[in-house]
């Protein structure tokens, strides 16, 4: 039989044999005084054998001869544990195809390196840029995300909060549906001491980190600029009644007519549920008044190229007859003819901007302390609202 060498000093002929440890045989140097035991060629020949099933840290114990704390230690480089022992446990690990587990590893620290989404739209360009924010931001501090599209139901974004929370997620950020004006769903969440964070759509009721759209003040540009082009008679079209941003727009909106002296027009402020039937059936109701507008200020880039088109088809000229605005940038705005004006919100940054929030709620230690940060956007004026060369 050939002899044993010692993986500390690499003798052979100052190794004995030393009794059996769980199973194996154990050896002792005596030039060193180390114990060891070897794993056997059939099991490291073997090694399919061990991936009949995700290798965990007992696996490794049993083939090394020692505790499970011993390897994990080892595995972690504590200091506790001997140069020798760590090189031949991480040896054997690498034989035994063994991944840490890091469902294992967020049941020990409660943290699972991961932030939930609910965002009501995928598709729309605001959303996805904002999402490419917050992905961004995310992985360059080392952590995932979880998305979940509530596709603008409320009784879906319900449903996506509850499966987040099965699945321990370290905190969510939230874009609440069109539908919604109920907020038990969250607070029920937040009495567990899960960071909750806000963007674009928020709930005013409850105390959370936030991150707003420079909504008012963007509306107020749009309108001054609308009005600077001659028109006196604008129209807003807005969303549903109870959404944060509509309610902020409209805001900008009057107060750009008060600054301007002129009066606002009950008749000439709609609300839709941003459907394309709501918001042709607006538009028509519009054009067939006394007092048609000169002017319609959409508070989305999307309600604002349906009615673009919509006026396309019925021969009315933009910029010339109805002068056309929305909100949000999408990139579809600069496609269509004649090019949309609209009011940038920077909705990447705006996604950074969360992650941002929550970083901050996390390393503060107070995930109760909330923030509210507001990004600034820019006006970008196009051909849809000039009349002025």
């Amino acid at each position: 039989m050939p002899r044993v060498k010692c993986p500390k000093c690499n003798r052979d002929e100052t190794v004995l044999r030393s009794g059996f440890v769980r199973g194996l045989q154990r050896y002792v140097c005596k030039f060193c005084n180390f114990h060891f035991t070897l794993v056997k060629k059939r099991q490291k020949n073997n090694v399919s054998a061990f991936r009949k099933h995700q290798t965990t840290i007992l696996d490794i114990a049993k083939a090394v001869g020692v505790s499970a704390s011993t390897v994990s230690r080892a595995l972690k480089n504590h200091g506790d544990i001997s140069e020798a022992t760590k090189s031949l446990i991480k040896q054997v690990s690498i034989e035994m195809d063994y991944q840490p587990n890091p469902l294992a590893r967020s049941l020990y620290s409660r943290e699972t390196q991961t932030i939930g989404i609910i965002i009501p739209d995928l598709e729309n360009p605001f959303f996805a840029k904002v999402l490419s924010g917050i992905q961004h931001a995310a992985s360059t501090a080392g952590y995932k995300v979880m998305i979940c599209q509530s596709n603008e139901s409320h009784k879906t974004e319900v449903a996506n909060l509850q499966t987040m929370m099965q699945n321990w997620l370290d905190g969510i950020l939230v874009c609440h549906t069109k539908e919604t004006e109920s907020f038990e769903h969250i607070k029920l969440q937040l009495n567990k001491g899960i960071p909750i964070i806000h963007f674009d759509r928020i709930c005013e009721e409850i105390d959370t980190s936030r991150v707003l759209l420079d909504n008012e003040n963007g509306a107020e540009q749009i309108t001054d600029h609308l009005i600077d082009q001659g028109c006196l008679n604008i129209a807003v079209l807005a969303g549903p009644k109870h959404l944060y941003i509509t309610k902020k727009r409209l805001e900008g909106y009057f107060k750009s007519l008060q600054k301007n002296n002129i009066p606002a027009t009950p008749s000439l402020i709609a609300y839709t549920d941003f459907s394309k039937v709501s918001i042709l059936q607006t538009v028509d109701l519009w054009l067939s008044s006394e007092n048609p507008p000169d002017a319609i200020f959409c508070i989305s880039d999307n309600s604002a190229i349906i009615t673009m088109m919509y006026l396309k088809k019925k021969n009315i000229k933009v910029p010339q007859e109805i002068c056309v605005a929305g909100f949000g940038n999408d990139y579809t705005g600069e496609i269509i003819e004649p090019a949309l004006t609209s009011y940038d919100p920077y909705a990447f940054k705006i996604g950074q901007s969360a992650v941002e929030l929550f970083f901050d709620q996390v390393i503060s230690g107070d995930r109760a302390a909330t923030k509210t940060k507001t990004v600034i956007g820019k006006l970008l004026i196009r051909d849809s609202s000039l009349r002025k060369k």
